[in-house]
């Protein structure tokens, strides 16, 4: 059945109807964003610009920082432009466009975390056939099943979320387009819509989360029989991927694994997933990591 409805855009309630704290939240945001877009581009561009890119671990990290761009831009821009306006609208269009970009580019970086902890596991647990096993050819096809995951993932979703009726009221609470606030404004019996998003958002993070601890798991047991040396660099890498993993898991978790309803808290907890964790990223595998540190200063200050 074709999508029925009568609204050509919606209204975002936002985060806050204080203009004070709007204004604050414009100024916090606006230097969230271009942190987040300068931290990730000096990563992506370090990376590509020296020897690191032929390293499975920063090769993967480079399409992490990629898609931490593109996962944010599907909302912050906007979240940031509305800040100033009184009457916060969205097109019908570009909400489904956003429900789409979010959680595809979302479900990609979910991936590339995955497919980081396997090149981890493989680098510590079989370090002889390391290089066999993590050769470019094989890097590269598991970044391309990252975005075919993606596409599995955002495609169906948006099929169902197309197809809703949306006869009025329009008021989203929310500062952008997401599955459970466009269902709770539906005009139809969205229950068996909600069980299935809910699979395929919420059961898939969360399952994917679990077999992110295993493999770290079993990755920290290895430790125990590397060198001291060996064992502090394994964990200042891996401790990065396990801070980078919660940072954007949790608050996804809470959001997507629960009954198709809405929140006030929800609103707190996106922010995390969509602004604060791609923002600290850089700043997390940077700061404790000595080859990225010099491969930065060769890059952007010419040292040899």
């Amino acid at each position: 059945m074709g999508s029925q409805r009568n609204v050509s855009e919606f209204i975002l309630l936002g985060l806050s109807y204080d203009q004070n704290i709007q204004m604050f939240c414009f100024l916090l945001f606006l230097l969230c964003y271009v942190s987040l877009l300068v931290g990730n581009v000096l990563i992506l561009v370090s990376i590509r610009c020296s020897r690191l890119f032929h390293q499975p671990m920063y090769y993967f990290l480079s399409h992490l920082s990629s898609m931490d761009i593109c996962f944010t831009s599907s909302v912050t821009p906007k979240l940031i432009a509305d800040l100033l306006v009184r009457r916060k609208t969205i097109s019908y269009s570009y909400c489904m466009l956003q429900v789409f970009t979010m959680h595809f580019f979302g479900m990609i970086e979910v991936l590339i975390l995955t497919v980081m902890a396997f090149d981890r596991y493989v680098a510590i647990c079989k370090p002889l056939h390391y290089m066999v096993i993590m050769n470019r050819t094989k890097c590269n096809l598991l970044v391309l099943a990252t975005w075919a995951g993606g596409a599995l993932h955002s495609f169906p979703q948006f099929s169902m979320i197309i197809q809703l009726p949306f006869c009025g009221p329009n008021e989203i609470d929310h500062y952008f387009c997401d599955i459970f606030p466009l269902l709770k404004v539906a005009c139809t019996d969205t229950y068996i819509t909600g069980v299935l998003l809910l699979v395929n958002s919420g059961l898939v993070t969360l399952v994917t989360f679990i077999v992110l601890c295993f493999s770290y798991v079993v990755i920290l047991f290895t430790l125990r029989h590397l060198s001291a040396e060996g064992r502090r660099k394994a964990l200042s890498t891996c401790g990065s991927h396990i801070t980078v993993i919660f940072l954007f898991f949790a608050p996804s978790i809470f959001a997507y694994l629960r009954p198709p309803t809405t929140f006030p808290e929800d609103k707190i907890f996106a922010l995390f997933y969509t602004i604060v964790a791609p923002m600290f990223n850089p700043l997390i595998y940077t700061l404790r990591n000595s080859e990225m540190q010099n491969a930065m200063k060769k890059v952007w200050f010419q040292t040899s």
